[in-house]
């Protein structure tokens, strides 16, 4: 089977091994000329980086680059970018790397024509409609990990660095017009980026299979999206050069932020304010509280993994998909608990008052308060 296709759901993504030759083109696509491509520091010293930059230079583009962006982007990383962008006359963004680095280059892309400041336009309500849609650039993404799905989400995390919080900032428009999906990117990725990242896509697909909203499509997307993960995540963790794993893990990962628009819960809720707090790796994060959270949903969502655990391939439907989730955890080098990453009894007041205002809350199948999210908290710990 030939792992290389052209998708327009839920946009354009060229998808296949050594389809970033493509980028020049994909940029002409989205009307940009002039390309701001927008990364991390890590990244941005890695020869993957350059060669995708030879690449434009190769076609004639012009290409600056910005990699002022920490692993948890804030707005200091975000204004820095949308200097950069603007002083550079720049005319679109190529959004590149990992959930960081897509991210920030979506909210430079979007932030860099507007006039009121980003909190302006946190994900609430119709907060969105605040933007002045005709200044939003042009955005190119291309994932260089297999997490986060960002790269065909409407949305970015930025960690506001004075309260210590992370907001989700939201506008339709900032769904990259072309996706590239090349697996050869994801090859470089150590074991533990590789396992956090293809946690990162397994929890979207098991929080969004969760939702109580009505969604049949994000549902059934969800549930593939499992099955992917559970068949090929241990194969790229145990050979990073296993290209059918990576190409089926990028899969996965998109699938997985696709889905999530059914809804997040309560192990993104808990995860927003760890990071946001102690600086931990979202999708490592997300893998810790998963079982935790599992348990506390495990009324509202046991039928419909009963269900489901005979598609994934285990056996003793809700209860042996937890069990199985503690083995998983543990075969990718998961931490037993947030002790392990550093969190703190003491943090727990600060990280319930974070996680109650997540926007995720509102897609947890059992109602969430700040007494159960602290009993949740002590439960993963």
């Amino acid at each position: 089977m030939s792992l290389t296709a052209n998708w327009s759901y839920p946009t354009a993504i060229k998808f296949g091994a050594g389809r970033i030759a493509e980028l020049p083109a994909a940029c002409a696509q989205a009307g940009i000329t002039k390309p701001l491509l927008v990364t991390d520091r890590g990244l941005a010293a890695l020869p993957v980086t350059e060669s995708t930059i030879a690449v434009l230079e190769k076609a004639g583009i012009e290409c600056g680059l910005f990699s002022d962006v920490d692993p948890n982007p804030n707005e200091r990383n975000l204004a820095a970018g949308v200097a950069a962008y603007n002083a550079g006359g720049y005319d679109g963004v190529i959004a590149f790397g990992g959930g960081s680095g897509l991210d920030l280059g979506k909210c430079v892309a979007f932030m860099a024509g507007q006039t009121r400041p980003v909190w302006d336009f946190e994900d609430i309500g119709d907060w969105w409609t605040r933007a002045d849609a005709d200044a939003i650039a042009p955005i190119v993404a291309v994932p260089t990990t297999a997490g986060t799905g960002s790269e065909v989400g409407r949305a970015g995390v930025l960690t506001n660095s004075e309260t210590h919080e992370k907001k989700i900032i939201f506008h339709p428009k900032m769904l990259p017009a072309v996706v590239i999906c090349d697996p050869e990117l994801t090859v470089g990725m150590p074991k533990a980026i590789t396992a956090g990242t293809g946690l990162d896509a397994f929890a979207h697909c098991v929080e969004a299979f969760s939702s109580p909203f009505y969604h049949p499509m994000s549902q059934g997307i969800a549930l593939e999206g499992m099955r992917l993960v559970i068949e090929y995540l241990p194969r790229a963790y145990a050979d990073g050069t296993d290209l059918e794993a990576r190409a089926q893990m990028m899969s996965a990962a998109a699938m997985g932020a696709t889905a999530f628009q059914k809804g997040l819960g309560a192990i993104h809720a808990m995860s927003h304010p760890i990071g946001a707090v102690f600086g931990t790796h979202h999708g490592t994060t997300n893998a810790v509280c998963m079982p935790a959270v599992l348990k506390f949903n495990a009324d509202a969502i046991r039928d419909r993994f009963d269900k489901a655990a005979g598609y994934l391939g285990i056996e003793g439907g809700f209860d042996g998909f937890c069990a199985f989730v503690d083995e998983f955890n543990d075969s990718l080098g998961v931490p037993k608990g947030l002790t392990a990453l550093g969190v703190t009894e003491e943090s727990i007041p600060e990280l319930v008052k974070g996680a109650i205002k997540d926007p995720s809350c509102g897609g947890n199948p059992i109602e969430l308060t700040e007494e159960n999210l602290e009993a949740l908290f002590r439960a993963a710990m």
